[in-house]
């Protein structure tokens, strides 16, 4: 149950990584209209998309060292 956890974080994190990509214009759709959707998304709410994505990886990856040293202990 201890690992389960641990891949739920991970996961989290990785989620954390990809809006933070996705509202810095990093990931690019594969079809123009999609990424003109996108586009227009990011500039609508790209700034407050940057914040919660910053504090989401921030809280995971305190919680990944937390969970790995308890394991290690």
């Amino acid at each position: 149950m201890e690992y389960f956890g641990l891949i739920l974080e991970i996961i989290f994190l990785a989620l954390g990584v990809y809006i933070y990509l996705f509202s810095r214009g990093v990931i690019k759709s594969k079809s123009p209209e999609a990424e003109k959707k996108a586009a227009i998304f990011r500039d609508k709410n790209g700034r407050w998309l940057r914040i919660i994505a910053i504090m989401l990886i921030a809280v995971m990856s305190i919680e990944i060292i937390l969970h790995v040293r308890d394991l290690m202990s």
